[in-house]
């Protein structure tokens, strides 16, 4: 008798036009909330990546553009779509979730992406972020305000702050810059990975190590903080890819690209890829693999 009533109902409110107020996909929620297996289940998804910087700062990166994806990919299926937000503590971590199909999309940095390519080849790019329609952008090799070194040469007999050991710009390209400055590990008076792109920057600034390499969007930030650093050199980088588990049904793997590649997206977007997103191939990250392979000689 209870299920005729909420059927009732639910003829009563169409009869009012309410079916015109709603979205598709909300109210295809609605419905399944009233009647049990009167609509789609819908799909939920895992997104994981891991903390280059504050734990804190990644979520609230994130969270608000992963909500837009949810309710954009709702409209694209037709049904609902939700997204929960994973972060690991460790690349290495956060590597081993995507390749073992523990989440089910991510947001890697380039060698990442190398990495997780050798533990599963099944993994798939997404979207490629865009950096004014452009595939690189900067990664920069800082010292203290006050320093007196002048070029990366000065560097030899002094010490330096890498990022993850598993980090493209914190370790990789870095190392690959250094060796091509005749630099290698055992130039160095002392080195050290530190993890996050923040905490180099500030080790610097501290005059803990006499140089460090982060990405240059952190060392604006750092700045900003008053943290007493300056670029002593950069180089360059491949944007970010965005990657999908093997797991990922076709279908949804389309409807998140087919967002993210829209040209009506909205500011929201801009919060997390400056200028939108590009399509991208695995010979996009050549140029990561040769300093990754260069950085063993280090």
């Amino acid at each position: 008798m209870k299920q005729f009533e909420w059927t009732f109902g639910i003829i009563a409110l169409f009869r009012k036009g309410l079916r015109h107020a709603l979205p598709g996909a909300l109210l295809a929620a609605w419905l399944a909330a009233l009647l049990p297996g009167a609509a789609p289940a819908g799909t939920d998804l895992i997104f994981g990546t891991y903390a280059a910087d504050k734990p804190t700062a990644t979520v609230k990166k994130y969270q608000p553009f992963l909500s837009f994806l949810a309710k954009r990919m709702s409209e694209e299926l037709g049904e609902p779509v939700t997204i929960r937000l994973k972060v690991a503590k460790e690349y290495e971590e956060g590597i081993r979730q995507l390749a073992s199909g523990e989440v089910d999309f991510s947001r890697f940095g380039p060698a990442s992406y190398v990495h997780v390519m050798k533990e599963n080849p099944g993994i798939r790019i997404i979207a490629m972020e865009s950096q004014n329609g452009q595939k690189r952008f900067k990664g920069v090799i800082v010292v203290h305000s006050d320093s007196t070194v002048q070029s990366v040469e000065d560097l030899a007999g002094l010490s330096f702050a890498f990022g993850d050991e598993l980090s493209t710009i914190g370790r990789y390209l870095a190392q690959e810059y250094l060796l091509e400055a005749g630099i290698s590990s055992s130039d160095l008076l002392e080195f050290a990975y530190l993890g996050r792109h923040d905490l180099v920057g500030e080790a610097v600034g501290a005059g803990k190590y006499t140089a460090g390499a982060l990405k240059e969007s952190t060392y604006k930030k750092l700045v900003a903080k008053g943290v007493p650093i300056r670029v002593l050199a950069s180089f360059d980088n491949v944007t970010k890819p965005w990657l999908a588990s093997p797991d990922m049904p076709a279908g949804v793997l389309e409807a998140m690209r087919k967002v993210m590649l829209s040209s009506e997206n909205e500011e929201i977007v801009r919060r997390i890829a400056k200028n939108g997103f590009l399509l991208g191939n695995d010979q996009d990250y050549d140029i990561i693999r040769r300093a990754m392979e260069r950085s063993l000689a280090f």
